[in-house]
């Protein structure tokens, strides 16, 4: 229902109650006023005609003179609607005889019972009962009454319906005239009333309809309006502080949306972490479909005074815009005093990739549209600030929703930028040797066996060197580790400078290095060998006091001369360098025809050996303590494996080759596995028991059952037992190591990964299997206080076990110092020769004093 059919409904229902009530109100009013008069008029007759009647009688009118009187009093009465009888009562008409009048009813018998007036008011009229009584005057007369009968009664009574209906007709009749007016009038203010109404919902409506957006509330208002009527003009007061209140907290829905949306962006995937600057540069358009916003700009800290400013562009820039744009970056960033001064900035533009049309902006804008975040302290990845350049910095609410766009980018640009480089350097240092650049053993055997399978394939053949530094533990002890690094570094470039393109060089470990020939026959091997020991000759190395000369015994075998198999051809070269040292060091020991036989020889015979000591159960078990860096106590013991040979404990890596290739490397694993756990037994050793295990012995049928028969044996609980997963022995399907992993996992054992950054497998094991431990690779904790890059991989590796919930060892902690920075660092396990060597009794103590 409309407001003016509201009100003029309402004011005509009113106007026709006021009426009905007007005229019952003024009927009644003139209903009582009408009967009193009469009662009043009745009243008066009555005592005038008892007047009358007194003075007829004492001046001595006879009879007839006084029924004329009365007759002349009620004629005069009856002329005004009123009527006159006189009643006799008995004691007159005893004395003078009864006359005809009307019967008596009740009220006139109890007057002359009583003596006593008597007024009523029947309907539509009023009735006077005036009772003459004797006094002494009248007993002249009447002689049988006393004073104070009732010689008669007066009767007036009066009909005034005839009068109220004429008055009423009269009041109604004026009633019906006025009301059309009064209609009038009530329509007239109605209307006018209705008008200002609509004028003020015209104007809300109009208002209304131009908001389609939050930033339209800047343009609404309600103030200085005159809409003629106290409260509305109050109202609309009201509205204009609540557009007010709506402008400080409104938040536009597709900001809303945007927001969310964005969030959804935050998502850190691998295609992110691979592309980050197209994910800022994606994050920036995606920014533009809300708030126009042209640049988005990220500030990290590289280096201790180094810093990158990457500034993303949502278009190409006008050359005059990008100076502008650049200048007042650099102000805002210099603005902050580590950023000042000394500190050096990098600058990098990306512009989109789609080009579109120049982008041209005045330095008024560039200056008061640019909002950035700055940081005191870099937070993950290095960033230290962020900003952008948006005309969304005019508006509050929209202000409000870049700062919090800011906070988040800031941490989701950080670690998008952190998880790159940290991803970017693992993937290298998983293929290269941190210390040497040069590739590591995992990818060197990768490469090899490639090489192996192309040259069958190619029907060529290619060489194989072994090199191994000689004295170099001189170096080490006579000049200490930085100076032996330094060395191993200058070793490594100097042989690079001598080897042919495609040539693949690689570090093994420690000191001993090896090299690919593709495609070479036996003539060209050696002479590359002699080319390299030359280099190797005239190498020189400064140290305090004066300078080190480099030398080094090359091994040489060449496929399939010397073998058809990657393993037997390492091993025919490693034994051809060992025949090189043994005959003097610094020279190559190239094979002739009888070292070929005395090789294959002396390799079955180790091969034999091996197995004979497995078969007479003579692999024993040694124990390297692995210690909480933090409170200094033992968490656990390594279980590493030593070949008895007479008095003598060989280490794996002498004959671990041999078990492989001959075949029984699970049977050697489970042996060991089961001395452990029985000597753990036996000590009641609580601590944990890490196990070295391939991949690959999982997949053997009676693996599981077999350990759970030997831990049930042993009384061990399964969760003190730690299984090492190396690569040593792969698997080519993941999707079944990951089923195997499940089942000990279930059983209740632990799991960690073996010398993590060493190869890719590493990193897949990391993603796939619930890890309880990560060992970061020791080659990168040895060198972590002379190469940045190693201490950058160890701190990176930490960060990320850590944000998964994987507890850390560091191997080859091998020094004090080397400890005390990997405690600083936070990383909480540690193992190596400094903290104790292995042993073959199980709970030994750290030492803490142990030499490299």
């Amino acid at each position: 229902m409309r407001i003016r059919t509201f009100i003029l409904s309402a004011s005509a229902v009113v106007a026709l109650g006021f009426f009905g009530i007007s005229y019952f109100t003024v009927s009644h009013i003139l209903d009582h006023s009408v009967r009193e008069n009469a009662r009043a008029a009745s009243e008066v007759l009555a005592e005038t005609a008892f007047t009358g009647m007194v003075q007829v009688m004492s001046t001595g009118w006879s009879r007839k003179q006084a029924e004329a009187y009365i007759a002349s009093m009620q004629e005069a009465a009856g002329n005004s609607g009123t009527s006159l009888q006189i009643y006799r009562g008995p004691v007159t008409a005893a004395d003078y005889g009864e006359i005809a009048q009307p019967a008596l009813d009740a009220r006139l018998r109890e007057v002359f019972a009583n003596g006593r007036p008597l007024a009523e008011s029947p309907a539509g009229g009023v009735r006077h009962l005036r009772p003459l009584l004797a006094d002494a005057n009248c007993l002249r007369c009447h002689a049988g009454a006393k004073q104070g009968d009732v010689l008669g009664i007066i009767e007036v009574k009066q009909d005034f319906t005839p009068l109220l209906a004429r008055a009423r007709a009269a009041l109604l009749r004026w009633l019906l005239i006025a009301a059309p007016l009064l209609l009038a009038g009530a329509a007239l203010v109605v209307w006018r009333v209705n008008r200002r109404i609509e004028q003020s919902i015209e104007i809300v409506d109009a208002a209304v309809a131009e908001v389609g957006a939050v930033a339209d509330l800047r343009n609404l208002s309600f103030s200085g309006r005159d809409l003629g009527f106290e409260e509305l003009n109050r109202l609309f007061s009201h509205l204009g502080q609540l557009v007010e209140k709506l402008r400080a907290v409104a938040v536009d829905k597709d900001v809303l949306r945007f927001e969310i949306g964005l969030l959804e962006k935050f998502v850190i995937t691998s295609e992110v972490v691979r592309d980050w600057g197209d994910y800022i540069a994606r994050l920036l358009a995606e920014i533009n479909t809300v708030m126009p916003t042209h640049v988005l700009f990220s500030v990290f800290q590289v280096g201790d005074e180094v810093f990158d400013l990457e500034i993303f562009w949502s278009q190409p820039p006008s050359q005059a815009t990008r100076e502008m744009m650049e200048n007042h970056i650099r102000a805002v960033v210099a603005a902050d005093v580590r950023l000042s001064g000394l500190a050096q900035v990098s600058l990098h533009h990306h512009l989109p990739s789609g080009g579109g049309e120049e982008l041209v902006l005045d330095q008024r804008s560039v200056v008061l549209e640019t909002k950035a975040l700055i940081l005191d302290q870099p937070k993950i990845g290095g960033i230290v600030g962020i900003g952008v350049h948006a005309s969304a910095v005019h508006d509050e609410t929209l202000r409000l929703v870049m700062d919090s766009i800011l906070s988040t980018m800031l941490n989701v640009v950080g670690s998008v930028k952190a998880i790159h480089k940290y991803t970017h350097d693992m993937e290298y240092y998983a293929t290269r040797d941190p210390l040497t650049d040069l590739y590591n053993r995992r990818v060197f055997w990768e490469l090899f066996e490639y090489e192996v399978a192309r040259a069958k394939r190619g029907g060529y053949s290619f060489g194989l060197l072994v090199l191994d530094l000689d004295n170099f533990k001189l170096v080490n002890d006579s000049h200490g580790h930085a100076a032996g690094d330094r060395y191993l570094q200058t070793f490594a470039h100097t042989v690079k400078q001598v080897l042919r393109p495609g040539d693949i060089f690689a570090r093994y470990g420690g000191d001993e290095f090896v090299v690919l020939l593709p495609e070479v026959m036996p003539e060209m091997a050696a002479t590359i060998a002699q080319r390299m020991l030359a280099a190797t000759d005239a190498m020189r190395v400064e140290v305090p006091g004066g300078s080190i000369s480099g030398g080094a015994s090359i091994g040489m075998a060449v496929f399939p001369l010397h073998a058809d198999n990657a393993k037997d051809l390492f091993l025919f070269a490693d034994t051809m360098m060992y025949k090189a040292k043994s005959a003097g060091k610094n020279q190559i020991g190239a094979p002739s025809e009888e070292d070929v036989a005395a090789v294959f020889r002396d390799m079955t015979e180790t091969a034999a050996l091996v197995v004979n000591a497995v078969n007479e159960g003579r692999i024993e078990p040694f124990y390297q303590p692995i210690m909480d860096l933090q409170s200094g106590d033992l968490i656990g013991h390594e279980v590493l494996s030593r070949l008895v040979l007479e008095d003598k404990h060989i280490e794996a890596a002498r004959f671990i080759e041999y078990a492989e290739k001959a075949g029984v490397i699970h049977r050697l694993d489970t042996m060991v596995m089961e001395k452990a756990l029985r000597a753990a037994a036996v000590h009641e050793y609580g601590g944990l028991v890490f196990i070295n295990l391939s991949p690959r012995a999982l997949a053997l049928a009676d693996f599981l059952r077999n350990l759970k028969r030997i831990v049930a044996e042993c009384g061990i609980e399964p969760g003190r037992v730690v299984f090492e997963i190396t690569e040593r022995d792969t698997l080519k399907n993941m999707a079944t190591l990951e089923h195997l992993v499940a089942e000990l996992k279930l059983a209740g054992f632990k799991l960690a990964i073996d010398d993590f950054g060493s190869g890719f497998s590493s990193f897949q094991y990391l993603r796939r299997l619930p890890l309880d431990f990560l060992k970061i690779e020791g080659d990168f904790v040895v060198n972590m206080l002379d190469d940045e890059k190693d201490r950058a991989f160890v701190q990176s590796i930490h960060q990320l076990a850590l944000n998964l919930g994987i507890r850390v060892i560091a191997e080859h902690v091998e020094s004090r110092e080397v400890m005390e920075a990997l405690r600083e660092m936070g990383v909480e396990l540690g193992q190596g020769y400094y903290i104790g060597r292995p042993d073959k009794t199980l709970g030994g103590q750290a030492t803490g004093t142990g030499e490299a």
